[in-house]
């Protein structure tokens, strides 16, 4: 089975829709069941052999970075990425970690982004399917019928084999982005410079056919605002998880 050694951790942004919460703390900081949303994170990537995580930082950096320290001996290794002169965005924000990233194949997974596992582990089932041959970046992606805090009309379809396209302006597709991909440096050639969305990048890779998914088998939880994380911790008291 494939590894991937190295992640980055999205954690700059503002978090807008989660205040107040977000008033006085980043959104990796907010604490579901107990424990911060990051730790949720680097705990999955650890139990996936994840051994450093990339943490980009911008928006209250020195909470981020305080609690990066405090949690130094438990894994995975974590680094900082310093976004605070510019927030770049998704993907400009993986284009300024790539030298702490390696070539990869590495794990992209929004600070945010919780499940409970189903019978599949989901990280260790995108790193089986991952297949550089086909693909220039591997989604993991949360049925919309089985997802919790998440009201939107879905982000791709999927083909049996795993190809996705993009929901049409009046679709709605089975499939939501869940907040993790796998990829590799190669993704980021010739990618813009500055801030950008890594949907650029997902753009370049659905115009080749080269921009597969993989079905998550647990339940998403969808984070986005202080109701829905009451929804969530109320999922994954009810779930055991």
């Amino acid at each position: 089975m494939t590894t991937a050694r190295t992640a980055m951790v999205l954690a700059a942004g503002y978090g807008e829709r989660m205040r107040p919460l977000t008033s006085t703390m980043p959104k990796p900081l907010v604490p579901l069941l107990g424990r911060p949303l990051i730790d949720h994170v680097l705990n999955r990537l650890a139990d996936a052999g994840v051994e450093t995580a990339v943490v980009n930082v911008h928006y209250l950096p020195e909470q981020i970075e305080t609690h990066m320290q405090a949690r130094a001996a438990r894994p995975p290794k974590s680094k900082i990425s310093d976004e605070r002169a510019l927030l770049l965005d998704t993907g400009g924000g993986v284009k300024k970690a790539l030298p702490l990233l390696g070539e990869g194949p590495f794990f992209v997974h929004n600070s945010d982004s919780l499940w409970a596992e189903g019978a599949m582990p989901a990280l260790p089932h995108m790193l089986r399917q991952w297949d550089p041959a086909r693909m220039d970046c591997l989604l993991l992606l949360a049925p919309l019928a089985t997802s919790i805090g998440y009201a939107a009309r879905g982000d791709f379809d999927m083909a049996p084999d795993g190809r996705l396209t993009r929901r049409g302006e009046r679709q709605v597709v089975p499939f939501a982005f869940a907040g993790v991909s796998l990829c590799t440096a190669a993704l980021f050639d010739d990618a813009p410079e500055g801030p950008f969305s890594l949907n650029v990048l997902w753009d370049r890779a659905l115009a080749k056919g080269r921009l597969y998914g993989v079905r998550l088998e647990g339940r998403w939880m969808h984070v986005g605002t202080p109701e829905a994380l009451e929804e969530a911790e109320a999922s994954f008291e009810h779930e055991g998880a």
